[in-house]
């Protein structure tokens, strides 16, 4: 099968041309050749991939190619597709992190077409007709966002919606999920950026963010919604500020299939990053020290996951605990504070357990670096550089291979760069990165790639496992059963100098692993039917969507 698009703009083609998705039969073009109506070279699939991949490369900057690949993606959803797989670790950055945080910031200004369902405050006795007015009749996800907590960039409104268009291509990219099956949604309740609120070009709600208590009724409102339109979808929370988050993945995980990217799908990443860390250094994840330096749902998250770990590994929830420690902007999580979140309090520290350190106030991340022989040290805090020189140092003084996972993003907020944590621990470091970083450079001429703990290793798996096995619920099982795939898939298992996680080039088979591992966790918790691993395995492959434009 062969495909023309349409770069140039004096070649537009007519709109009922364009629904084929100008993508024609080799009689099809004959017959629009004798018309006039197509140029007369016929070019093929890779040809066309070729000629997009040069029109990336010629843009000025990684928020231009960004543009420019959400413009293919609008003109020519299957081409667009078959780019990104054609180069997975060039597309990626560019269209999610790091390149996407610029994209939101920018969105109202960049903004060209439509893509998602938008549902405003203002119109909220109407969401089950907005739901009704989706281009998707039938949707296996939903990606839904409020804009508040966008990466590391705050508040952004409706141009929130760069992060569940983002997502949902790499359900598609990675985990193969129809696209026509998905579904972006931005929930507009306000914002409190006012740079935003002064821009006459933005394109959301004018208004504060609306108080809790009209929140939470418009979120409940959403999701019946949701569950009388779309009772079977996978929806996915991304993106919601602490106070918001954790309370709206309670509420509704044993309601409907629901998790949440920034809370469970962190946190399995994290894990199976540390599956690869743990057993290089020697020290199984139960006897480490873990220390996590920002105390948001992100970082609360992975500290719960590590702590259920550790029960995996024998150790009783309170001994698992009292290897957790949680810092946040103010210091060390201790249980006579008054500003913690119930589960912040669930690794808050009893004020006796710091009482011999000599420290004034609340400990910092300094003091407990200096009186606990920490061997992970994990950062999600946004916080540039507050894995000071300093305190590596003094971890990789005490320990024989300090795990270091400076895991805030854009990488502007990173807590370290591999690169000085290298230097600092004269390369016995176990690192990962949230964002991408550079290889390091070794004396003989090697360069090591640095992990990135990306989520995109877990939820398009996710993704694929629940719809192919039609399961009910996302249980926390089953994202531990997501993280011990992706851990059992690390190149570092076998070579030590090898990074910790699955280069890019090799995360869309990575995941069909995952996704049978999460498949068989739904299975044996009976939240999906009944069903073989030689079921589920043909399941995956039935399910799965690729960017090819058929036979012939």
């Amino acid at each position: 099968m062969s495909d023309v698009t349409d770069e140039d703009p004096g070649h537009v083609l007519d709109d009922p041309l364009r629904t084929k998705g100008t993508s024609f039969t080799l009689e099809e073009r004959h017959a629009l050749g004798v018309l006039g109506l197509l140029p007369h070279a016929v070019t093929t699939q890779d040809e066309q991939v070729a000629r997009s991949w040069g029109e990336v490369r010629r843009q000025a900057t990684d928020l231009d190619r960004y543009i420019y690949l959400r413009a293919l993606q609008d003109r020519n959803e299957r081409l667009f597709y078959a780019v990104l797989a054609a180069d997975v670790p060039t597309a990626l950055p560019l269209v999610y992190t790091p390149t996407v945080a610029e994209g939101c910031r920018r969105f109202s200004e960049i903004w060209r077409r439509p893509r998602g369902l938008y549902l405003s405050y203002p119109e909220r006795e109407h969401l089950r007709e907005a739901l009704r007015n989706r281009r998707q009749r039938e949707v296996d996800v939903i990606v839904v966002t409020d804009g508040q907590r966008i990466l590391g960039i705050g508040d952004q409104g409706v141009g929130g919606m760069g992060i569940p268009v983002g997502k949902l291509s790499l359900y598609t990219l990675i985990g193969g999920i129809d696209p026509a099956r998905t579904l972006p949604i931005l929930l507009d309740v306000g914002t409190d950026n006012a740079t935003l609120l002064d821009d006459p070009l933005y394109l959301g709600w004018r208004h504060r963010r609306i108080d809790d208590d009209a929140y939470f009724a418009f979120v409940d409102a959403f999701v019946a919604a949701v569950q009388e339109e779309l009772p079977d979808v996978l929806l996915q929370w991304e993106d919601f500020a602490t106070p918001h988050a954790h309370p709206i993945l309670e509420r509704y995980r044993d309601r409907l299939l629901t998790f949440n990217d920034d809370i469970q799908g962190t946190a399995a990443v994290a894990l199976g990053a540390l599956r690869g860390a743990t057993e290089v250094a020697g020290v199984p994840l139960r006897d480490q020290q873990v220390v996590m330096l920002g105390a948001g749902s992100a970082g609360i998250g992975v500290m719960e996951m590590v702590r259920q770990a550790m029960v995996d590994q024998g150790l009783s929830a309170e001994e698992a605990r009292a290897r957790c420690w949680v810092v946040d902007v103010r210091g060390l999580l201790t249980t006579d504070r008054d500003d913690l979140s119930d589960a912040q309090r669930a690794f808050a520290r009893d004020p006796g357990d710091v009482a011999g350190w000599g420290v004034t106030g609340l400990p910092s991340l300094a003091d407990v670096v200096d009186h606990v022989e920490v061997g992970v040290l994990l950062g999600l805090s946004t916080a540039q550089g507050a894995f000071t020189e300093s305190i590596v140092r003094t971890m990789a003084g005490r320990v024989d291979r300090p795990i270091v996972f400076p895991l805030s993003n854009p990488t502007d907020n990173a807590e370290a760069r591999p690169a000085d944590l290298d230097e600092w621990t004269d390369g016995r470091a176990l690192i990962a990165t949230g964002s991408p970083f550079a290889p390091l450079h070794r004396d003989d001429g090697a360069d090591v790639p640095v992990a990135q703990c990306n989520n995109v290793y877990i939820f398009p798996a996710v993704g694929l496992a629940v719809t192919a096995a039609r399961a009910t619920r996302v249980t926390d099982a089953m994202m531990r059963a997501a993280a011990g795939a992706l851990g059992a898939a690390s190149p570092a298992l076998s070579d030590p100098r090898a990074p910790l996680l699955p280069s890019w080039a090799d995360v869309r088979d990575v995941a069909d692993d995952i996704a049978l591992a999460v498949a068989r966790q739904a299975v044996a918790d009976g939240v999906a039917p009944q069903a073989s691993d030689d079921d589920l395995r043909a399941a995956i492959g039935r399910t799965r969507w690729e960017p090819a434009y058929g036979p012939g």
